[in-house]
């Protein structure tokens, strides 16, 4: 986004997350416990390259924000290598449940997207990881089998953009499948690379904010709050993300939605 009209919109969304929060209540059954989480991301069990995604990453702040608990089931859309597959794993501990979902065309590809993999990057994740709470699902998101209303959380991160560029009914699709696999009050989390109007963001793998926003409202989501923890103010929003400049270091938004009770 512009720097002019970045803070305009923080402002805006503020106000609109201000209102949301005093209407809304909130329950916690227990917090995540970001220490434990933090020891648990510098195990020699985890890949060193899912280490080095960290610092730009803020996994463990980005969970934080999205109100992830103990004890959820989790299901993490296109988890590709398991990057936070792993996490998710450690965050609801062991009477929580992930769900890594890829679709076939999905396991092809490495962490980022871009690489063709050797072998299976995620079954190797998971038996390094001993991730027992970790239940892979192989298939299409309209596949899964999944009953409705079975899950607590659900992140989409970095993959939004796809199907919206692709068809804006593709993603409201996706997220009206999500919203009937979480239950009431159940929480979504996205995150994806910021795009600016105008552009072929299609071509750059971006999305404005403001049509995920509206996307996921007409898929009958409450945005809740959105956060600046992922931004780069100095990414130039005309460069692809693959961009080698770019050096995958992109501007991101991150918006926690509520499946209304």
């Amino acid at each position: 986004m512009l720097p002019g009209n970045r803070s305009q919109s923080t402002l805006h969304r503020s106000l609109g997350t201000l209102l949301l929060l005093i209407a809304i209540p909130f329950t916690h059954a227990q917090s995540l416990d970001a220490e434990a989480l933090r020891s648990a991301l510098d195990s020699p069990r985890r890949e060193t390259a899912d280490r080095i995604r960290d610092p730009d990453r803020k996994p463990v702040e980005v969970l934080q924000f999205l109100q992830l608990e103990p004890g959820m089931t989790a299901l993490d859309v296109y988890a590709a290598g398991g990057y936070y597959t792993w996490i998710l794993s450690h965050a609801v501990g062991p009477r929580g449940r992930v769900l890594a979902q890829n679709s076939p065309r999905a396991l092809r590809y490495g962490e980022d997207r871009s690489d063709i993999t050797q072998g299976d990057a995620l079954a190797r994740k998971l038996e390094n990881g001993a991730l027992d709470n970790v239940q892979r699902i192989d298939r299409r998101m309209t596949e899964t089998g999944l009953p409705p209303e079975s899950v607590d959380f659900v992140l989409v991160s970095q993959i939004l953009h796809d199907h919206y560029n692709r068809n804006p009914g593709r993603a409201l699709a996706l997220l009206r499948t999500l919203h009937g696999l979480l239950k009431p009050g159940g929480i979504l989390g996205i995150i994806d690379h910021s795009g600016m109007a105008g552009l072929d963001n299609r071509r750059l793998h971006r999305m404005l904010e403001s049509d995920a926003r509206r996307v996921a409202e007409a898929a009958g989501f409450i945005v809740e709050a959105d956060s600046e923890l992922l931004a780069q103010p100095d990414d130039s929003l005309r460069r692809s993300i693959f961009d080698p400049m770019q050096a995958r270091r992109t501007d991101q938004f991150l918006l926690r939605l509520r499946k209304p009770q």
